[in-house]
């Protein structure tokens, strides 16, 4: 967690000292699309700000007020950071599409292309660095971060290429279009962000995130685990939580209960990606279950075992036994 503060903090300076340099270019050369581009910067630093508190509350233990940890406010500062990202291109096609009815004058373009290129290689390499460590660290605000910094880059690469045309060609009014393609890039950006934010904080389910635990499941599967069903997953930050009802043979005494359960949680949390904690409630088997039931030596079978089941995301997540 340290570690990603510092990358935060590391992402503000550098995204203050670009939008410094940005506006310069602004002032030599009076274009609207530099000033896009400008803006938007304003809105990676507010960001990355916010997106630094996230990541200290984020990294705080669980409490009475909060038994499941401070990990959602992840998503919140993602969903800040995408209507920060909303509003900005929304602001940005209203004064592009002003001044394509009421042009301004530009001048100094070469300029003003050079440094908007430099800028636009720092945030590049910047934001591939971000989204390397999310992905290590399982972080949502640095992913955010490094999404909304590698957006910036690319819409840098149009403005360079825009900005040569218009210097080359001398058509003023490709000034205030290309600000406005810029705008709608913005936006569709930071709807997906908002997006993704809404769905986290809704608790919405990440079949991404099932299938990895099905898999490490099925591969490393007990005889005695006759199946595993009602199963939900919730992110919270960097960490997951995981209900769900797993079936073991009726006859176990609670100490055997336990440690079955015990090695569930341990093997998820060993070969999974992410920090995870599990809520498990045990069922106990029933005779439909033993036509798919592993337990070789079972002493009460009813029946023979005619076929296996292989665990998916459809048959886990549903509230009942795998009868069929």
């Amino acid at each position: 967690m340290e570690k990603q503060k510092k990358l935060i903090l590391f992402a503000l300076v550098v995204s203050f000292l670009l939008m410094l340099g940005k506006f310069t270019a602004y002032f030599i050369t009076s274009s609207n699309a530099i000033l896009t581009d400008a803006a938007e910067s304003i809105v990676n630093v507010l960001a990355s700000a916010f997106a630094f508190y996230s990541i200290y509350l984020s990294a705080q233990p669980k409490d009475v007020n909060h038994p499941y940890g401070h990990g959602k406010v992840e998503f919140f500062s993602m969903f800040v950071e995408g209507i920060l990202i909303l509003l900005a291109g929304i602001l940005i096609i209203f004064k592009s599409g002003y001044n394509l009815i009421f042009p301004l004058s530009v001048r100094d373009l070469f300029d003003g292309s050079v440094i908007i290129a430099v800028t636009g290689l720092i945030n590049f390499f910047l934001a591939k660095m971000l989204i390397k460590e999310s992905k290590a660290a399982n972080s949502l605000v640095l992913y955010a971060d490094g999404k909304h910094l590698l957006t910036d880059a690319y819409s840098s690469a149009g403005l360079v290429l825009g900005l040569l045309a218009i210097h080359y060609t001398g058509k003023l009014y490709l000034d205030s279009l290309l600000s406005i393609a810029m705008g709608l890039y913005i936006i569709f950006n930071g709807y997906k962000l908002v997006r993704k934010s809404v769905g986290g904080l809704m608790d919405e389910s990440d079949f991404k995130v099932v299938n990895e635990v099905i898999k490490i499941l099925n591969a490393n599967r007990h005889d005695a685990w006759i199946d595993i069903h009602n199963f939900r997953t919730q992110s919270y930050g960097h960490e997951l939580h995981i209900d769900c009802h797993v079936t073991l043979p009726y006859y176990y005494e609670l100490n055997k209960v336990h440690d079955e359960i015990s090695q569930i949680d341990t093997l998820i949390n060993q070969k999974g990606y992410v920090r995870t904690e599990f809520f498990i409630h045990t069922d106990p088997c029933l005779p439909q279950c033993c036509h798919y039931c592993r337990v070789e030596a079972c002493p009460v079978r009813s029946e023979i075992k005619t076929k296996d089941i292989a665990w998916t995301p459809e048959n886990v997540t549903r509230n009942h036994k795998h009868y069929e």
